[in-house]
């Protein structure tokens, strides 16, 4: 019979002796109610997705999920809150694309987007469009891309301010396209249509929500969506990468993450709980009403998305020459 050494003895005994208390703590939880941070305003987009997932978690675990708003500095202030809570499972923090995006705009945050967060599963994603006027000579996002191609500096783009989703999505447009075009940014979506309208620009990059029931009335018409996939309610519309940009994706998402260091058990748990939640028809079709394609994901497809979209992100701001803030 092997002989242990004495410290490899110990350890195997603590294993045996903790293993089973550790799987049944695992088991117990949760035993009370869990904050979910959320770096949004009450009734945004990010913060209904988060009250309805909770909602359904909250069922499922016979525990309240309790919401916590904290909107500011670009959702630094929630992130920064989560990742030094108590890796014990009763904290969360709903992550998105905007944490990704920060951790590059900012010159300094006070976190490791990756390292500082126990990654559980992906919510959903909301796509972009682009979107011309209702009467515009492009009826597909092949005739604009043509006429990008012969009249450089003809065409201006507009988008929400410097930095947001919309924002990078129009700059990542214009470095893969090689398009001669302007970025016009003004202070929200509603001022952006006026623009279109008025002609003062003649593309707009936003959030698919707002433009489609602008395109149900006739005013805009959808060129294109800038996801992986064709947007469900407008099967008819290609994605950017079928209409020629080929790879490009720029896509918003939320996401549920732990601090880091909380116990695997835990989040394989929760994990477990998110995408029965999301596999719910009722949760599915109110996701959708905001225009969210809900999609979970394991925690390592969590992670790689979180890596990819902050180097990405930081690749295009770079060739971009945004200032950091």
């Amino acid at each position: 019979m092997k002989i242990f050494g004495k410290f490899t003895l110990l350890a195997a005994l603590a294993i045996l002796a903790f293993g089973p208390a550790m799987s049944a703590s695992a088991q117990a939880y949760p035993n009370k109610s869990i904050k979910l941070i959320v770096g949004f305003g009450p009734g945004g987009v990010g913060d209904l997705t988060a009250r309805i997932v909770a909602q359904k978690l909250s069922t499922q675990l016979g525990q309240q999920i309790l919401i916590e708003n904290k909107p500011s500095a670009g959702g630094i202030v929630a992130a920064d809150m989560a990742a030094k809570a108590a890796p014990d499972g009763y904290t969360m923090f709903l992550m998105s694309n905007g944490n990704a995006v920060s951790a590059s705009l900012f010159k300094k945050v006070p976190f490791d987007i990756v390292s500082d967060f126990a990654m559980v599963s992906t919510l959903g994603f909301f796509d972009l469009a682009v979107a011309v006027k209702g009467d515009s000579q492009f009826k597909t996002m092949k005739d604009l891309l043509a006429y990008l191609k012969k009249n450089p500096g003809k065409v201006n783009i507009g988008t929400i301010n410097v930095g947001s989703t919309q924002n990078l999505a129009a700059e990542l447009f214009l470095s893969m396209t090689k398009a001669d075009a302007m970025i016009v940014p003004y202070k929200g979506s509603p001022d952006v249509l006026v623009a279109l309208r008025g002609n003062d620009v003649q593309m707009d990059f936003d959030m698919l929500a707002p433009l489609t029931a602008q395109a149900k009335s006739g005013t805009v018409r959808i060129l294109a969506v800038t996801g992986d996939r064709r947007w469900v309610s407008l099967p008819d519309v290609p994605t950017l990468d079928e209409s020629g940009v080929s790879g490009y994706r720029a896509s918003s998402w939320n996401a549920i993450c732990f601090p880091a260091k909380t116990p695997q058990a835990i989040v394989d748990k929760m994990n477990r709980e998110i995408l029965f939640a999301l596999s719910a028809p009722e949760v599915r079709a109110k996701l959708l009403e905001l225009g969210i394609d809900a999609r979970g994901s394991t925690s390592q497809d969590m992670k790689s998305l979180v890596i990819s979209d902050t180097e990405k992100w930081r690749a295009v701001i770079k060739r971009a020459k945004i200032e950091q803030q």
